[in-house]
């Protein structure tokens, strides 16, 4: 029987889908399936370079963990996750994000990952930096986060 893979990591390292594909694969499991956020060119009319994305890693690990845990409870039959967020400096079109779920059926693995990129985006304390053509930056909130809110 094969174990029960949960795969987190925040690394500055570029990364791979290859990776994630391996930790993730599963005998038992025909649906695998991964989101992947990139580094866009532009917001809000200003022309993006780089994203740099800072984290409390401890505390981002324990409730990605939490994300990984609400996730099986709700898709039982979800078997391995892996979250791996890039930190530092991210170019244009380089990804900054993968999320890959597998289970036995692609329906589970599909609404496991979108519930997990939306928790993650929500909950997790990751902050990202936008910089600009223009030399200027601006930290970004993400509109599904409510820390700090009432």
């Amino acid at each position: 029987m094969s174990k029960i893979v949960t795969d987190i990591l925040l690394t500055k390292d570029p990364l791979s889908m290859n990776n994630v594909i391996s930790k993730i694969s599963h005998p038992a499991c025909g649906g695998l399936s991964i989101f992947v956020g990139t580094t866009r060119n532009h917001h809000d009319g200003k022309k993006v370079v780089k994203l740099e994305y800072e984290c409390y890693s401890k505390m981002a690990k324990k409730q990605i963990q939490l994300i990984c845990d609400d996730t099986r409870s709700k898709w039982p039959d979800v078997q391995n996750i892996a979250v791996h967020h890039r930190l530092g400096h991210v170019p244009v079109m380089d990804m900054s994000v993968i999320i890959g779920i597998s289970s036995p059926h692609r329906e589970d693995a599909i609404s496991a990952s979108k519930h997990c990129i939306e928790k993650l985006k929500a909950n997790v304390p990751i902050w990202k930096r936008e910089i600009y053509e223009d030399g200027s930056e601006e930290w970004q909130e993400n509109k599904e986060c409510d820390f700090g809110k009432t």
